[in-house]
């Protein structure tokens, strides 16, 4: 009997990780869908570390969050901030000096692993998101690797395992129903 209750419970905990996992998984591909390609958990844009001019703090294969909006002329010394360097490039270095000339804001950045600072001065309007210091390392290759083409067969995989767990627990059960069908017959022959 008590491994009757091992056995179920181990059975509700691996279904409720798999059902964890495929919420999971929708939940990131809906909101980054939704807000354009940028996956988004509590307002927050999780980004790609793609080179390590931050390192040690922050891991080439890291993935980051920073926090889009809000007067992007506020920061100052020492913040780290995410912002466009080109069209499609987005850097996340840390300002080393605040420039401001009339209405303009501009600011010096430098690559905490660099040897010398960037040698634009980045706009404030060229701001997209400050970087709070939440960092998860390597997990960043695991985003790449899902935006790709065979990355994407990921997001089936939970559902997948869920629907072979699924169909292995029914067929478990009606196994043991059927064996106990089977016994029953087989005690109700012995009695006639």
């Amino acid at each position: 009997m008590k491994s009757i209750n091992m056995k179920k419970l181990a059975s509700n905990m691996v279904t409720g990780v798999l059902f964890f996992a495929l919420i999971l998984m929708v939940f990131v591909v809906v909101t980054s869908k939704a807000s354009g390609g940028e996956p988004q958990i509590f307002g927050y844009q999780l980004k790609t570390v793609l080179s390590g001019s931050m390192e040690p703090g922050i891991k080439t294969g890291s993935i980051i969050a920073v926090k889009p909006g809000g007067d992007m002329s506020r920061f100052s010394e020492g913040d780290v901030i995410t912002f466009k360097q080109e069209e499609n490039v987005l850097v996340t270095h840390r300002i080393t000096e605040t420039i401001k000339n009339g209405n303009q804001v501009m600011y010096r950045t430098k690559g905490d692993n660099n040897d010398s600072e960037d040698m634009e001065p980045v706009l404030s309007e060229n701001v997209v998101a400050e970087y709070n210091g939440f960092t998860i390392p390597y997990v960043g290759y695991f985003m790449d690797f899902t935006n790709s083409k065979n990355g994407a067969f990921l997001f089936i995989i939970p559902g997948i395992l869920l629907a072979i767990y699924s169909a292995f627990t029914i067929w478990s059960a009606i196994s043991q129903i059927e064996a106990l069908n089977k016994k029953d017959s087989s005690n109700v022959e012995k009695i006639v």
